[in-house]
Protein backbone atom coordinates (compact mmCIF):
# COMPACT_ATOMS: atom_id res chain seq x y z
CA UNK A 1 0.00 0.00 0.00
CA UNK A 2 2.81 2.22 0.59
CA UNK A 3 4.52 1.48 -3.10
CA UNK A 4 1.01 2.38 -4.44
CA UNK A 5 0.90 5.68 -2.16
CA UNK A 6 4.06 6.74 -3.14
CA UNK A 7 3.29 6.36 -7.09
CA UNK A 8 0.25 8.26 -6.87
CA UNK A 9 1.82 10.96 -4.93
CA UNK A 10 4.66 10.70 -7.97
CA UNK A 11 1.74 10.85 -10.99
CA UNK A 12 0.18 13.80 -8.56
CA UNK A 13 3.41 15.48 -8.33
CA UNK A 14 4.22 15.00 -12.45
CA UNK A 15 0.90 16.05 -13.57
CA UNK A 16 1.26 19.28 -11.24
CA UNK A 17 5.02 20.08 -12.53
CA UNK A 18 3.10 19.37 -16.13
CA UNK A 19 0.49 21.75 -15.48
CA UNK A 20 2.93 24.55 -13.99
CA UNK A 21 4.94 23.83 -17.06
CA UNK A 22 1.74 24.97 -18.99
CA UNK A 23 1.13 27.74 -17.28
CA UNK A 24 4.94 28.81 -17.64
CA UNK A 25 4.47 28.14 -21.42
CA UNK A 26 1.26 30.18 -22.22
CA UNK A 27 2.67 33.12 -19.36
CA UNK A 28 5.59 33.50 -21.65
CA UNK A 29 3.86 33.03 -25.39
CA UNK A 30 1.33 36.13 -24.12
CA UNK A 31 1.29 38.79 -26.71
CA UNK A 32 0.61 42.21 -26.71
CA UNK A 33 -1.98 43.57 -28.98
CA UNK A 34 -3.06 47.05 -30.76
CA UNK A 35 -1.02 50.09 -29.46
CA UNK A 36 0.44 48.06 -26.88
CA UNK A 37 2.42 46.04 -29.35
CA UNK A 38 5.41 48.40 -30.04
CA UNK A 39 6.58 47.85 -26.00
CA UNK A 40 6.97 44.70 -26.19
CA UNK A 41 10.56 44.91 -24.89
CA UNK A 42 10.04 46.83 -21.67
CA UNK A 43 9.94 45.08 -18.66
CA UNK A 44 6.67 45.23 -17.53
CA UNK A 45 6.94 42.47 -15.30
CA UNK A 46 9.43 44.36 -12.78
CA UNK A 47 6.34 46.00 -10.32
CA UNK A 48 9.10 48.74 -10.05
CA UNK A 49 8.73 50.08 -13.73
CA UNK A 50 6.01 52.93 -14.06
CA UNK A 51 6.03 53.40 -17.50
CA UNK A 52 7.12 51.91 -20.78
CA UNK A 53 9.23 53.83 -23.58
CA UNK A 54 10.14 53.58 -27.09
CA UNK A 55 11.62 56.58 -28.85
CA UNK A 56 12.90 56.36 -32.41
CA UNK A 57 15.40 58.68 -33.39
CA UNK A 58 14.80 59.12 -37.16
CA UNK A 59 16.62 62.34 -38.13
CA UNK A 60 18.80 64.51 -36.92
CA UNK A 61 22.63 65.41 -37.10
CA UNK A 62 25.67 64.88 -34.51
CA UNK A 63 28.43 66.53 -34.45
CA UNK A 64 31.74 65.35 -32.72
CA UNK A 65 34.46 67.54 -32.61
CA UNK A 66 35.10 69.13 -35.92
CA UNK A 67 32.88 66.49 -37.96
CA UNK A 68 29.08 66.06 -38.89
CA UNK A 69 27.06 62.75 -39.18
CA UNK A 70 23.71 63.02 -39.98
CA UNK A 71 21.36 60.19 -38.58
CA UNK A 72 20.13 58.94 -41.78
CA UNK A 73 18.51 55.11 -40.29
CA UNK A 74 16.47 54.77 -37.40
CA UNK A 75 18.02 54.25 -33.90
CA UNK A 76 15.81 53.38 -31.36
CA UNK A 77 15.94 53.60 -27.42
CA UNK A 78 13.44 51.63 -25.73
CA UNK A 79 12.93 49.83 -21.81
CA UNK A 80 11.06 51.36 -19.07
CA UNK A 81 11.79 54.34 -16.07
CA UNK A 82 10.80 53.45 -12.51
CA UNK A 83 8.61 56.95 -10.29
CA UNK A 84 10.82 60.49 -10.12
CA UNK A 85 12.57 59.94 -6.80
CA UNK A 86 16.31 61.27 -7.74
CA UNK A 87 16.42 64.89 -7.57
CA UNK A 88 19.01 67.13 -9.20
CA UNK A 89 18.96 70.16 -10.85
CA UNK A 90 15.91 71.04 -9.52
CA UNK A 91 13.77 68.67 -10.75
CA UNK A 92 13.33 65.21 -10.08
CA UNK A 93 14.33 62.14 -12.44
CA UNK A 94 13.42 58.87 -12.74
CA UNK A 95 15.75 55.61 -13.20
CA UNK A 96 15.75 53.87 -16.04
CA UNK A 97 15.59 49.66 -16.73
CA UNK A 98 17.12 47.68 -20.01
CA UNK A 99 14.97 46.65 -22.26
CA UNK A 100 13.83 42.43 -22.10
CA UNK A 101 16.07 41.47 -25.03
CA UNK A 102 18.74 43.27 -23.77
CA UNK A 103 18.88 46.02 -26.75
CA UNK A 104 17.90 49.27 -24.90
CA UNK A 105 19.81 51.29 -27.96
CA UNK A 106 19.91 49.82 -31.11
CA UNK A 107 23.64 49.54 -32.46
CA UNK A 108 22.81 51.77 -35.60
CA UNK A 109 25.68 52.42 -37.94
CA UNK A 110 25.44 55.98 -39.40
CA UNK A 111 27.62 56.41 -42.32
CA UNK A 112 30.32 59.32 -42.01
CA UNK A 113 30.14 61.53 -45.05
CA UNK A 114 33.02 61.34 -47.16
CA UNK A 115 34.14 58.07 -45.52
CA UNK A 116 37.51 57.72 -43.66
CA UNK A 117 38.34 60.66 -46.02
CA UNK A 118 35.40 62.64 -44.09
CA UNK A 119 36.91 61.81 -40.80
CA UNK A 120 40.60 62.22 -41.56
CA UNK A 121 41.29 65.13 -43.61
CA UNK A 122 45.02 64.59 -43.92
CA UNK A 123 45.80 67.72 -45.46
CA UNK A 124 44.32 69.59 -42.70
CA UNK A 125 46.65 68.16 -39.88
CA UNK A 126 49.43 70.63 -39.11
CA UNK A 127 51.77 68.81 -37.76
CA UNK A 128 54.05 67.16 -40.50
CA UNK A 129 54.98 63.97 -39.05
CA UNK A 130 51.21 63.43 -38.17
CA UNK A 131 50.06 64.69 -41.64
CA UNK A 132 52.99 62.37 -43.63
CA UNK A 133 51.77 59.17 -41.71
CA UNK A 134 48.14 60.04 -42.04
CA UNK A 135 48.97 60.26 -46.32
CA UNK A 136 50.58 57.00 -45.83
CA UNK A 137 48.10 55.17 -43.77
CA UNK A 138 44.70 56.40 -45.04
CA UNK A 139 45.33 56.53 -49.01
CA UNK A 140 44.75 53.10 -49.45
CA UNK A 141 41.55 52.91 -51.22
CA UNK A 142 39.56 51.74 -47.31
CA UNK A 143 37.22 54.20 -47.35
CA UNK A 144 33.82 53.51 -46.05
CA UNK A 145 33.14 54.51 -42.64
CA UNK A 146 30.41 54.24 -39.94
CA UNK A 147 29.72 55.75 -36.75
CA UNK A 148 27.68 53.92 -34.33
CA UNK A 149 25.89 55.27 -31.17
CA UNK A 150 26.34 53.24 -28.13
CA UNK A 151 25.69 53.07 -24.49
CA UNK A 152 28.97 53.37 -22.50
CA UNK A 153 27.27 52.35 -19.29
CA UNK A 154 24.38 50.10 -17.89
CA UNK A 155 21.02 51.51 -18.85
CA UNK A 156 20.21 51.78 -15.10
CA UNK A 157 22.59 54.93 -15.64
CA UNK A 158 19.99 56.77 -17.99
CA UNK A 159 17.57 59.57 -16.01
CA UNK A 160 14.34 60.77 -17.48
CA UNK A 161 12.30 63.64 -16.35
CA UNK A 162 8.93 63.81 -18.16
CA UNK A 163 8.56 67.04 -16.34
CA UNK A 164 11.41 68.55 -18.14
CA UNK A 165 9.91 66.82 -20.87
CA UNK A 166 6.70 67.94 -21.24
CA UNK A 167 7.52 71.50 -20.02
CA UNK A 168 10.39 72.54 -22.20
CA UNK A 169 12.50 73.04 -19.74
CA UNK A 170 16.02 71.42 -18.00
CA UNK A 171 17.47 67.60 -19.16
CA UNK A 172 14.68 65.71 -20.28
CA UNK A 173 17.26 62.42 -21.12
CA UNK A 174 20.44 62.04 -20.11
CA UNK A 175 22.76 59.04 -21.37
CA UNK A 176 26.12 57.90 -21.01
CA UNK A 177 27.34 57.14 -24.62
CA UNK A 178 30.35 56.33 -27.13
CA UNK A 179 30.94 56.38 -31.12
CA UNK A 180 32.03 53.28 -32.50
CA UNK A 181 34.31 54.12 -35.69
CA UNK A 182 33.74 50.94 -37.66
CA UNK A 183 36.26 50.89 -40.89
CA UNK A 184 38.70 47.63 -41.29
CA UNK A 185 41.63 49.73 -41.19
CA UNK A 186 40.66 51.20 -37.92
CA UNK A 187 39.66 47.56 -36.70
CA UNK A 188 36.99 46.53 -34.37
CA UNK A 189 37.81 48.54 -31.07
CA UNK A 190 38.16 52.41 -32.41
CA UNK A 191 36.35 54.58 -29.88
CA UNK A 192 35.02 57.89 -28.59
CA UNK A 193 34.15 57.69 -25.49
CA UNK A 194 34.36 54.52 -23.33
CA UNK A 195 32.82 53.30 -19.92
CA UNK A 196 35.74 54.99 -17.89
CA UNK A 197 35.30 58.20 -19.81
CA UNK A 198 31.45 58.19 -21.58
CA UNK A 199 30.17 61.31 -23.07
CA UNK A 200 27.14 62.56 -20.73
CA UNK A 201 24.57 63.62 -22.89
CA UNK A 202 21.70 65.58 -21.39
CA UNK A 203 18.68 66.10 -23.97
CA UNK A 204 16.41 68.76 -23.47
CA UNK A 205 13.45 69.67 -25.31
CA UNK A 206 14.21 73.55 -24.42
CA UNK A 207 16.67 76.08 -24.93
CA UNK A 208 20.51 74.54 -24.39
CA UNK A 209 22.94 76.99 -22.72
CA UNK A 210 25.94 76.08 -24.01
CA UNK A 211 29.60 77.61 -23.89
CA UNK A 212 31.26 79.44 -26.72
CA UNK A 213 31.30 78.78 -29.70
CA UNK A 214 28.37 77.14 -29.72
CA UNK A 215 25.20 78.89 -29.47
CA UNK A 216 22.09 78.07 -28.15
CA UNK A 217 19.88 75.88 -30.12
CA UNK A 218 15.83 74.77 -29.29
CA UNK A 219 14.69 71.25 -28.84
CA UNK A 220 10.43 70.13 -28.95
CA UNK A 221 8.35 68.31 -27.20
CA UNK A 222 6.53 67.73 -30.06
CA UNK A 223 3.21 67.17 -31.01
CA UNK A 224 1.45 65.41 -28.11
CA UNK A 225 -1.49 62.47 -28.47
CA UNK A 226 -2.57 59.95 -26.12
CA UNK A 227 -4.25 56.86 -27.07
CA UNK A 228 -6.04 54.20 -24.89
CA UNK A 229 -8.05 56.18 -22.85
CA UNK A 230 -4.90 58.17 -21.90
CA UNK A 231 -2.67 55.13 -21.00
CA UNK A 232 -0.62 55.95 -23.71
CA UNK A 233 1.58 59.18 -25.21
CA UNK A 234 2.48 59.90 -28.28
CA UNK A 235 4.93 62.58 -29.19
CA UNK A 236 5.59 63.07 -33.10
CA UNK A 237 8.33 65.26 -34.35
CA UNK A 238 9.86 65.22 -30.51
CA UNK A 239 13.01 66.84 -31.10
CA UNK A 240 15.67 66.22 -28.35
CA UNK A 241 18.92 68.64 -28.16
CA UNK A 242 21.94 69.23 -26.38
CA UNK A 243 25.18 71.19 -27.50
CA UNK A 244 26.93 71.61 -24.58
CA UNK A 245 29.22 68.28 -23.95
CA UNK A 246 32.39 67.71 -24.46
CA UNK A 247 34.09 64.64 -26.28
CA UNK A 248 37.46 62.75 -25.21
CA UNK A 249 40.02 61.91 -27.88
CA UNK A 250 39.50 58.47 -30.03
CA UNK A 251 41.45 55.37 -28.18
CA UNK A 252 41.82 51.63 -29.38
CA UNK A 253 42.21 52.90 -33.41
CA UNK A 254 43.83 49.91 -35.36
CA UNK A 255 44.33 48.01 -32.43
CA UNK A 256 47.34 47.00 -30.11
CA UNK A 257 50.11 49.38 -30.96
CA UNK A 258 48.94 50.57 -34.14
CA UNK A 259 46.20 52.87 -32.16
CA UNK A 260 49.60 54.89 -31.17
CA UNK A 261 49.73 55.78 -34.45
CA UNK A 262 46.33 56.11 -35.35
CA UNK A 263 45.18 57.14 -32.73
CA UNK A 264 46.75 60.22 -32.74
CA UNK A 265 46.08 60.71 -36.34
CA UNK A 266 42.35 59.85 -35.98
CA UNK A 267 42.10 63.13 -33.28
CA UNK A 268 44.15 65.15 -35.31
CA UNK A 269 41.95 65.50 -38.45
CA UNK A 270 38.51 65.12 -36.59
CA UNK A 271 38.95 68.16 -33.91
CA UNK A 272 38.83 65.41 -30.70
CA UNK A 273 39.21 65.55 -27.99
CA UNK A 274 36.63 68.04 -28.31
CA UNK A 275 35.94 70.70 -25.34
CA UNK A 276 32.13 71.46 -24.08
CA UNK A 277 30.35 73.69 -26.41
CA UNK A 278 31.91 72.39 -29.74
CA UNK A 279 29.52 69.31 -30.02
CA UNK A 280 26.04 68.99 -30.77
CA UNK A 281 23.54 66.11 -30.84
CA UNK A 282 20.16 66.95 -32.50
CA UNK A 283 17.83 63.78 -32.19
CA UNK A 284 14.29 63.84 -33.98
CA UNK A 285 11.89 61.32 -34.09
CA UNK A 286 8.74 59.70 -32.39
CA UNK A 287 8.65 59.44 -28.40
CA UNK A 288 6.35 56.83 -27.21
CA UNK A 289 5.31 56.36 -23.13
CA UNK A 290 3.07 53.91 -21.85
CA UNK A 291 1.79 53.24 -18.47
CA UNK A 292 3.26 49.91 -17.01
CA UNK A 293 0.36 48.93 -15.46
CA UNK A 294 -1.63 48.82 -18.34
CA UNK A 295 0.44 47.20 -20.69
CA UNK A 296 0.80 44.13 -18.10
CA UNK A 297 -3.02 44.61 -18.15
CA UNK A 298 -2.82 44.11 -21.81
CA UNK A 299 -0.13 41.50 -21.44
CA UNK A 300 -2.58 39.57 -19.37
CA UNK A 301 -5.71 39.60 -21.62
CA UNK A 302 -3.99 37.99 -24.26
CA UNK A 303 -2.59 34.62 -23.12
Amino acid sequence: MNTHSSKGRVLVALLITALGAFGLTASAQAKLTGNYAKFAQCPYANLEVKKCMLSVTESGEVVLGSKKVPIVNPVTLQGGFGAATEEKEEALFAKFYAASNGITLSKTPQPVPGGLGGLVNCKEITEPFLRFSCELTFENGITGLNSTLELARPASEIRVSENNLAGEIGTALQMPVKFHLENPFLGSNCYVGSSSNPIIWKLTSGTTNPPAPNTPITGSAGEIEFLEEGRILVAKNNKLVDNAWSAPGASGCGGFLVELLLNPIVNAGSGLPAAAGRNTAILKGTLNVASAAAVRKNNAENP
